[in-house]
């Protein structure tokens, strides 16, 4: 079956879990306490390279239980993000893959778009990142704040005078356009020439639930043209207790398999091209 693309962690069990499925994509999603053993990332990395799936990582969340931020006012959290930035950089340039990593969460300090002294300060970071290492990382969008979708400055301010590589993730993006189907085809529209990579998972568009597809509201006949050409890996029910089942990921694979069997593929693409037409005759196509 195509499109097995699945997320872990650095657990053996969980590895060995995904792994049966024969991925083609895995992503490594890395906690702090893994930073201080690049050793296991480099071997893990290879054991499933050797497998034939390619491999990305996902940069640690927090730094000692607080969610980072690119432009914290905390020096030592500044500091940690930058050396994490320096540790994984290394490893993708030996085993020449990527990395994902955000400047900030819903959670963290740069919630506040509005802000363009934050605004200018988070671009400023993010070219101070990119003297790290400019190809080795890809920027995800996160629910709320500067580095989302709710942003109205972020293309113009910092994704394209930066040519920004980016991992959209399409629930987070769904959310912070308050589950509207239409402005997330926008969004899609306008930010997709940047996308190298997608988190796939489904959304009801009010919280961040982490659905199979088809379990919440996103329209996955629209987003899949966008997506279906990309690497991407189904980032399901990760915010339960059980990382050890990838259950929910292989079956949002099955699903997204479905899509389009019925009218074929090209009959979305056609669908794309006449919804930006009407869009353009009414107005609304920017």
């Amino acid at each position: 079956m195509k499109y097995i693309r699945l997320k872990t962690g650095l657990n053996a069990d969980h590895i060995q879990n995904r792994m049966k499925y024969n991925p083609e994509i895995v992503e490594f999603h890395l906690v702090e306490d893994d930073l201080y053993q690049p050793e296991r990332i480099v071997q893990s990395i290879q054991l499933v390279k050797s497998k034939g799936a390619r491999v990305y990582l996902h940069h640690p969340m927090t730094y000692k239980g607080r969610y980072l931020d690119i432009i914290s006012v905390n020096q030592e959290m500044r500091d940690h993000y930058d050396w994490s930035c320096k540790v994984l950089a290394s490893i993708c340039q030996q085993e020449e893959i990527k990395c994902v990593v955000h400047c900030h969460y819903q959670s963290s300090e740069s919630t506040d778009y509005r802000d363009s002294a934050k605004r200018k300060e988070t671009r400023k970071r993010i070219e101070e990142v990119l003297t790290i290492c400019d190809d080795s990382f890809l920027w995800e969008d996160t629910i709320r704040g500067i580095f989302s979708a709710e942003n109205p400055f972020l293309l113009s301010e910092i994704v394209e005078p930066l040519t920004l590589p980016l991992n959209i993730d399409i629930s987070h993006s769904f959310l912070s356009l308050k589950g509207d189907n239409g402005r997330l085809q926008e969004h899609l529209e306008k930010f997709h020439t940047f996308a190298r990579y997608f988190h796939v998972v489904d959304s009801l568009g009010v919280m961040h639930d982490s659905l199979p597809l088809g379990k919440g509201r996103i329209n996955w006949e629209m987003v899949k043209p966008y997506v279906k050409d990309h690497d991407f890996i189904f980032e399901i029910d990760l915010r339960s207790s059980n990382h050890s089942d990838c259950t929910p990921m292989i079956i949002s694979a099955h699903y997204f398999n479905r899509i389009g069997e019925k009218n074929g593929e090209s009959s979305f693409a056609g669908r794309r091209c006449g919804d930006q037409l009407m869009r353009h005759k009414k107005g609304l196509h920017k």
